[in-house]
């Protein structure tokens, strides 16, 4: 019998998770919990069971996403206490360490991770970490469903400030350049759509040379760099730009204020 599969918070970030196991072909039975009769609708068109209980979601699962603001997990974990010893509960709770979920559930066997909304086209990154009584099994188990998402990979905890500033809210960074080369297409003349599907092709196609064939970004910007060329015009602009210093600072803010949050639930 294929485990069960709970995702408490229903929100753009729990609504990603669960199109993106849908979308994998994954056949899990899943109860999602909302409290907005819309959202509860869309979800139920998915195929997926829905409630407003939380500790019926938790008691009816196995593995169990936990998808709510920092200021909500508290009494999430309170709430669902008492059904999720020995369960696996994965926490997509920005910025909450996992000792702060097992002061509240101790027996439940937790994991944290950080994904982003690219989970909707499974191309998230989903960095991810283990508390103490996480087998190797349980990970293994964890390990398939973070894949359908998208890439993951384990990172120690005293990454993860990081991680949620990098690739967490990194969609947003990535859709202003997208957007700024769609309009610089728009300036030397191309119809819009044309801009916007070749500025995001690019920015994804230049990601796969990244990923799939190990290639360093300098080798892929060496490769159509030729001398005279419009490339090293276009090059010579940005550098005199500050982007790469203005994209570093974008992140150094982020973590920071990823840990003034964290700061705040008293650990």
């Amino acid at each position: 019998m294929k485990e069960r599969i709970g995702v408490i918070g229903a929100g753009i970030m729990g609504g990603a998770i669960i199109k993106s196991l849908k979308k994998s072909g994954c056949s899990n039975k899943i109860i999602a919990t909302d409290i907005r009769p819309k959202r509860i609708e869309e979800l139920k068109k998915l195929g997926v069971s829905t409630t407003k209980d939380n500790l019926e979601a938790a008691a009816n699962s196995d593995i169990i996403f936990i998808s709510v603001k920092p200021s909500d997990i508290e009494n999430v974990m309170k709430t669902i206490k008492k059904e999720v010893d020995g369960k696996l509960v994965i926490s997509v709770a920005a910025t909450v360490p996992l000792k702060f979920l097992q002061k509240f559930i101790p027996e439940a066997k937790i994991i944290r991770i950080m994904p982003n909304v690219a989970a909707l086209v499974q191309a998230s990154y989903t960095g991810y970490c283990c508390g103490e009584n996480v087998t190797s099994e349980d990970k293994e188990r964890v390990i398939k469903l973070l894949n359908l998402f998208g890439r993951c990979e384990e990172v120690k905890e005293k990454y993860m400030d990081a991680i949620t500033a990098l690739s967490g809210s990194g969609p947003g960074y990535l859709s202003i350049i997208i957007e700024g080369l769609m309009y610089a297409g728009l300036k030397v003349g191309l119809p819009r759509n044309i801009a916007l599907n070749s500025a995001a092709q690019t920015v994804l196609g230049t990601g796969k040379l990244v990923l799939d064939l190990q290639m360093h970004p300098a080798k892929i910007k060496d490769m159509v760099t030729t001398p005279g060329g419009t490339t090293i015009e276009a090059i010579y602009e940005l550098e005199g730009s500050q982007i790469r210093q203005a994209l570093m600072n974008a992140v150094v803010e982020a973590t920071k204020k990823s840990q003034q949050i964290r700061e705040k639930l008293k650990v």
